[in-house]
């Protein structure tokens, strides 16, 4: 974990702090969110682009999974995939 020199040295956001865990919670949540409201409105529209949209709906469900599984990591103390690896 790096400090911030200058201001204060605290646990912050963008230097692996304590709360950083529920920033990848809460952004996990909000593309989960986003993708079942778009998943429930289902297709309307022009037929051509039905393709596009399963694809972006599909997308924002692995992107939640991804950032659940990143929140998961930092929350457990994993920051790199050298402390993984034998």
């Amino acid at each position: 974990m790096e400090q911030n020199e200058g201001m204060g040295g605290g646990a912050t956001w963008w230097s692996g702090g304590i709360e950083e865990q529920y920033y990848w919670g809460a952004a996990s949540l909000a593309q989960l969110g986003w993708a079942i409201s778009s998943f429930r409105r289902g297709y309307a529209g022009d037929s051509r682009l039905m393709p596009i949209k399963a694809f972006g709906i599909a997308s924002l469900f692995l992107g939640s999974v991804a950032t659940a599984t990143m929140g998961s990591l930092r929350a457990s103390g994993i920051r790199s995939w050298l402390s993984v690896l034998p």
